[in-house]
C-alpha cells in the first residue's frame, strides 16, 4: 500500500495491540513510511504549575507519563526485535478527548493513515455514537479500525463501491478509485482474496408492480433488467480499468470476485460479509448530503453497526474536517 507515507498508530489503553501494531510496523517497513506510536493518557487537568494539596499538576502527571512511555518503548523494542526490522518509530503521549486529539495530530503532522485497535467487545456491542464513530466521521485521512484479535494476513478483503451509472459524479469516481486502488494494493501484499461489491436497486419497482399504476410483469422485468445492465457495465469498466493499469502481473494474479447485488446496501453488504467471512471491508464514509464531518451517510453508519470485521474507511478528496488543529 504505497500511498501511505506517514502513519499514526493509536495504542489501546491496556496495550493489547501487539498483533495490530506489528502489522502497522510491517506496513511502514515495506513502504518506507514514517510511523508514530501514540497513547492517549488521562492526565490531571490544569496548568503544570497549579497545585492540588501542595502537589503541582506536573508532579502528579509525571509518574503516569513515565510509566506509559516505558510501556510504549518496550512495545517498540520487542516488536522490532521479533520482526527483525529497523523502521524508525516515534513515540508520543497525548491527552484530551481521544478522537479530537487524534484528528488534531493528523492535521498538525500531515498524517495520511490512522490505525486504531478496537477490541472484540466494542465490535460486538457496535460503536454507533462512540468515539470511534466520531473519528470515522471527522478524520480527514483514511481510518483503519482493526479488531484486536487480528492475526496474520487478511484472507478476504472486500471493497464496497457506490455510484449512479445514470448520473455519474466526479466525487463518486474519485472515492471509488481510492477504494479500488487501496484494496487492490492490500490484496496483493496480503495474498488475499479480493472481493468487490456494488449494491443496486431499480427505483420505483415496487410501485410499478404493486402500486396504483401497475405495469405488466414483462414491462417491469424489462425495466429492471435495463437498470441492472447499466450497473453491471459501469462496475465492469471500473474494475477492469484498475486491474489493467496494474500490468500483466496483476492481471494474472488477481482474479477479483465481483458481487453485483440487487437490494439495499445496508442489508446486503452485512449479509455478504457474513456469508463470505470477510476480514476487512474498505468503504467510503461520507454521504452525498449533510454537513461534512457531522453526518456520515446513513447507509454507511447502518452497515458499520451491523458488521464485526475490521474496517478501512476512506474520505473523498477535498474533505475538510470540522475539527480545528
Amino acid at each position: 500500500m504505497k500511498r501511505f507515507k506517514n502513519i499514526l498508530f493509536v495504542a489501546d489503553t491496556d496495550l493489547q495491540c501487539r498483533d495490530t501494531f506489528s502489522r502497522a510496523v510491517m506496513l511502514a517497513e515495506n513502504n518506507q513510511s514514517s510511523l508514530t506510536l501514540v497513547a492517549i493518557i488521562d492526565e490531571f487537568p490544569g496548568e503544570p504549575h497549579q497545585k492540588i494539596h501542595g502537589i503541582s499538576i506536573a508532579e502528579l502527571n509525571a509518574p503516569l507519563r513515565s510509566i506509559k512511555l516505558e510501556q510504549l518503548e518496550n512495545l517498540v523494542i520487542s516488536t522490532q526485535k521479533t520482526l527483525q526490522v529497523k523502521t524508525q518509530i516515534s513515540i508520543k503521549l497525548l491527552s484530551g478527548r481521544d478522537f479530537l486529539t487524534i484528528i488534531q495530530e493528523v492535521l498538525n503532522n500531515k498524517i495520511d493513515l490512522v490505525i486504531k485497535t478496537v477490541d472484540e467487545r466494542k465490535f460486538m456491542d457496535r460503536f454507533l455514537g462512540s468515539s470511534d464513530m466520531h473519528l470515522l466521521r471527522k478524520c480527514p485521512c483514511p481510518v483503519w479500525l482493526m479488531k484486536s484479535t487480528v492475526q496474520g494476513n487478511f484472507k478476504k478483503i472486500l471493497a464496497a463501491v457506490d455510484f449512479d451509472p445514470f448520473t455519474p459524479k466526479p466525487e463518486d469516481d474519485s472515492l471509488n478509485a481510492q477504494i479500488i486502488q487501496m484494496s487492490l494494493s492490500l490484496a496483493l501484499s496480503e495474498f488475499s482474496e479480493w472481493h468487490i461489491v456494488h449494491v443496486w436497486h431499480a427505483y420505483g419497482e415496487s410501485s410499478l408492480r404493486f402500486g396504483l399504476v401497475q405495469q405488466s410483469e414483462a414491462d417491469v422485468d424489462s425495466y429492471v433488467e435495463e437498470i441492472r445492465l447499466h450497473h453491471h457495465d459501469f462496475l465492469d469498466e471500473l474494475v477492469s480499468k484498475f486491474i489493467n493499469e496494474g500490468g500483466e502481473e496483476v492481471v494474472n494474479y488477481i482474479k477479483p470476485k465481483v458481487h453485483l447485488i440487487k437490494g439495499f446496501a445496508e442489508n446486503k453488504i452485512p449479509e455478504l460479509i457474513e456469508e463470505k467471512q470477510i476480514d476487512l471491508i474498505m468503504m467510503g464514509t461520507v454521504g452525498r448530503t449533510g454537513l461534512p464531518g457531522f453526518l456520515m451517510g446513513n447507509t454507511s453508519e447502518t452497515i458499520l453497526n451491523r458488521i464485526d470485521c475490521s474496517v478501512l474507511a476512506v474520505k473523498p478528496k477535498g474533505f475538510i474536517s470540522p475539527v480545528i488543529a
